[in-house]
């Protein structure tokens, strides 16, 4: 039977090959978490043991494998419409407002996972137009990216099971932004994907090529980080969004003491922050 259990020294070596390569940091127990996301690997690498995967994996030369090992690693479940205020607060109050540019509101979803967030993003777009038209006639562009190849894959494929289907989603909304499939999943609408473009990115790398943007989410991400890559990702978001731009965050994630950049914008029942400018 094959050997699913890591030596501490190994556990704690890959603790570091993790966090230099994804930003992502593993607490001190939770070996439980790297048996079940990477057992699968061995038999797909034909591996005897969790240890031959972690060791080869960290060779620079097995980037496969690599990629593989931080893709399953990094890979975070979402939802649609996920808190829902902050979909709220873009229908009713931003999306108007950054209307008086005359040009597309720039949105990036960062760390989109398989998709959901962007897509919903795209879907609050289309319905604010559809409310209110010609309140924002240059649309919306939304750049979503995540570190994941196998995600981006999905995200691009734009195809949805019921599991995944039924975590947010109206039967209005279903109707509305999807197309059923023999299959039974459905498939995002090409008015929606439209608004979307996906690319790979790394938070730890450097924002330069991703251009400038109005509003960020990166929710429910910076939780995996140490506090000095929080900082690093945190002032690289502040570069990245125009005067006045805004940083959505997760529910449980707070900015207090790794950066002066921002101010925290109540929104009852959540909160945002504000690049100060």
């Amino acid at each position: 039977m094959p050997n699913r259990s890591l030596a501490e020294h190994e556990y704690h070596q890959f603790r570091l090959f993790l966090e230099q390569h994804s930003g992502i940091v593993l607490g001190e127990n939770k070996q439980y978490l790297v048996r079940s996301r990477l057992a699968p690997l061995m038999g797909k690498y034909n591996l005897p043991s969790l240890s031959e995967v972690v060791k080869h994996a960290m060779k620079p030369s097995e980037r496969r494998l690599r990629t593989e090992v931080i893709d399953a690693m990094t890979t975070n479940e979402t939802l649609w419409f996920r808190d829902r205020y902050p979909f709220e607060l873009l229908f009713n109050s931003l999306l108007a407002t950054y209307s008086r540019l005359g040009r597309p509101v720039k949105i990036w979803s960062a760390a989109c996972s398989s998709g959901q967030e962007p897509y919903s993003l795209g879907m609050t777009v289309l319905e604010f137009q559809q409310r209110k038209p010609g309140v924002l006639p240059s649309g919306a562009n939304i750049l979503a990216t995540d570190l994941s190849p196998t995600m981006l894959e999905r995200c691009n494929n734009a195809e949805y099971d019921n599991l995944a289907l039924g975590r947010g989603l109206s039967e209005d909304r279903k109707r509305m932004f999807f197309n059923p499939l023999p299959s039974g999943n459905m498939v995002v609408k090409d008015n929606v994907k439209r608004l979307i473009s996906f690319r790979a990115h790394n938070l730890l790398e450097s924002y330069s090529l991703l251009g400038k943007h109005d509003i960020i989410f990166c929710r429910n991400v910076l939780i995996y980080f140490s506090p000095e890559a929080k900082r690093k990702i945190l002032r690289q978001f502040a570069a990245a969004l125009n005067p006045k731009g805004i940083l959505f965050l997760g529910a449980s994630e707070s900015i207090a003491g790794l950066s002066d950049e921002f101010d925290m914008i109540r929104c009852n029942p959540g909160i945002y922050y504000q690049k100060r400018n």
